[in-house]
């Protein structure tokens, strides 16, 4: 039977992308740790990662372990509070993931509303770009993971996981104050000669960009790659290119410099999910209930 210590080690290796930052987050020096993950290896027989200058690259058999790791460890950690709550001890942390403009936007109320209600619960926020975090979620590392998906984009798969919608949020084509476009809802075969404000290739929003691009049969020039919404808006308000913004982002935004409209003839909304255990331990609903609730005040 394998070792859960040494199952623990390939899967904190995996989510920290390397030996030595595993190695920190589990106080181990990275040759004990390596020397961990080598004997896990042997026990199967094969190898589990590449080891490179850079990081570590999970092999084929090493991805399958993981999956299963993750499961075990969750498990482990439920049972874990099952029998602390039957000898009476209350839950004493939340750990909470979030994408950077849900951290903005929907968080904020949130956990202070969490904070009033459940005052004995120590919360902990990260910092988690989708569509990560699943595996966190997975292995109970995370409680409850706050994550999206833009208009081209897929949701992973979600084995073990609830997930649930809790805001749809529209994408609105933001222009510099007095832009010839900005009285009614344009095209994107209205706008093919702007320069664009969005995301490097593959980041959501680009995807979400490029794909409606493509249904249009326009071809479009990203001139500025950011990932930053409140970077988009500063070039924007002094008019060096146009963006789509979600509305939550334009709610909390300062209102000069800048028109938001929509776009007309595509697709232009990202849907905000909250992803927690199938048996979500106590406080978890607390908080998926002020999420909501948080939602429904963003949008107004």
């Amino acid at each position: 039977m394998l070792d859960a210590n040494r199952l623990r080690v390939l899967v904190e290796v995996a989510h920290a992308g390397s030996i030595a930052a595993a190695a920190e987050r589990m106080a181990f020096t990275p040759p004990a740790l390596s020397q961990q993950l080598t004997k896990l290896e042997n026990e199967l027989g094969c190898a589990l990662v590449e080891r490179g200058r850079t990081g570590v690259r999970l092999t084929a058999a090493g991805r399958v372990l993981l999956e299963h790791g993750e499961r075990v460890l969750g498990e482990l950690r439920d049972a874990e509070t099952a029998a602390r709550a039957a000898a009476g001890e209350t839950p004493q942390r939340l750990s909470v993931g979030a994408f950077a403009s849900a951290g903005k936007v929907l968080v904020p109320h949130a956990l202070a509303d969490f904070g009033r209600a459940h005052p004995h619960v120590r919360l902990t926020l990260s910092d988690v770009e989708p569509p990560g975090g699943y595996g966190l979620v997975t292995s109970g590392d995370l409680d409850l993971l706050i994550t999206h998906r833009y208009p081209g984009t897929s949701l992973p798969p979600v084995s073990g996981l609830h997930r649930e919608r809790v805001l749809v949020d529209p994408l609105l084509l933001v222009l510099p104050e007095g832009h010839p476009a900005a009285g009614g809802a344009p095209r994107l075969a209205d706008l093919a000669g702007e320069e664009w404000i969005c995301g490097a290739p593959g980041i959501s929003n680009r995807v979400a960009l490029e794909g409606a691009a493509e249904a249009e049969g326009v071809r479009l020039t990203v001139a500025y790659e950011t990932r930053d919404y409140e970077v988009t808006l500063a070039l924007i308000q002094v008019g060096v290119g146009i963006g789509l913004v979600p509305r939550t982002i334009l709610r909390a935004a300062p209102t000069t410099g800048w028109v938001a409209v929509p776009l007309a003839g595509v697709e232009t909304a990202r849907e905000v999910y909250v992803v927690h255990r199938s048996r979500p331990r106590s406080p978890v609903p607390a908080m998926v209930e002020m999420l909501r609730q948080s939602a429904r005040r963003a949008l107004g």
